[in-house]
């Protein structure tokens, strides 16, 4: 079972839709025990970090998002889900995040193009994983987002789009992986990458022991 992440921010049905087309069992949870036992982690979001992460906090979901991909299990944040894994951000004031990237979420530098960036945009690969597999180089996403994450390790960003600026869209490290964009609402692209995750959270390989050091998978 893969649990989508219920804090109350988020395309929650669209992303529990959109599983159920790959037919993917999922759930939407905020319960303990069911996040416990799940296969994987989905965590999306819409809205403000600071107040995303002031309800994941009130509901305990920090930690237990900590030791679950700790222990190995596949993570993937989506939008502002995909923020979130990071340490910080500057939205708002500031606010700390997970922390299980290493990284800052700045505003996005548009050259003066609109913001937020909201459409379709191609995103391109910087290497191979089991997330991408399947999909072109590049392949099309479909974007809505004002700020973006700036990964500590360069490594860590597996794909980039460009709005003014070349940013990071998508990012895999170890069993921690996020998209930008919103997978739910990039058509056939967009349920492949789910079908990948979800494969993932069934694959023995994707387990990683508990303590040993991430690597791009």
């Amino acid at each position: 079972m893969i649990a989508i992440l219920d804090y109350g921010m988020g395309n929650l049905r669209s992303v529990e839709k959109a599983l159920a087309r790959i037919d993917a069992d999922a759930e939407r949870t905020a319960d303990y025990a069911r996040i416990q036992a799940a296969d994987g982690l989905v965590l999306p979001g819409v809205g403000a970090f600071p107040e995303a992460m002031e309800r994941i906090r009130r509901l305990g979901l920090d930690e237990i998002v900590r030791e679950r991909a700790a222990a190995g299990t596949p993570v993937i944040g989506i939008c502002l889900g995909m923020q979130l894994l990071f340490e910080r951000s500057e939205e708002l004031g500031g606010a700390e995040g997970l922390g299980l990237l290493g990284g800052a979420v700045r505003p996005l530098r548009s050259g003066g193009l609109k913001v937020p960036h909201m459409g379709w945009s191609p995103v391109g690969w910087r290497g191979p994983s089991v997330l991408c597999d399947g999909l072109v180089d590049p392949e099309p996403f479909y974007f809505v987002h004002s700020l973006v994450p700036e990964p500590a390790d360069p490594d860590d960003v597996l794909g980039e789009a460009t709005h003014g600026e070349s940013f990071c869209a998508v990012v895999a490290h170890g069993n921690v992986y996020g998209a930008q964009f919103h997978p739910e609402k990039s058509s056939t692209a967009g349920l492949r990458l789910l079908e990948n995750f979800a494969g993932l959270c069934l694959s023995a390989d994707a387990e990683n022991a508990v303590g040993s050091a991430p690597e791009r998978q």
